[in-house]
């Protein structure tokens, strides 16, 4: 969640949850203050287009890649 809410002012992260402690944690993130170190390791870990699993159909993968 603090890695989405520093991706740009026009960015937004949008946190489902069913419980009030999942909301909590959410929240805790606006709070997060990444370091340089920090946005490397995520940027390699969720380089764009490294999807897995069945939640991410053909059509899902189109429209994410453009």
């Amino acid at each position: 969640m603090a890695w989405v809410q520093h991706r740009g002012e026009d960015v937004v992260p949008i946190a489902g949850t069913r419980r009030q402690r999942y909301l909590e944690e959410n929240l805790a993130a606006l709070e997060v203050e990444l370091t340089a170190d920090d946005f490397a390791v995520i940027e390699t870990a969720a380089a764009g287009g490294q999807f897995a699993g069945d939640r991410y159909d053909a059509t899902s993968l189109t429209f994410v890649n453009g």
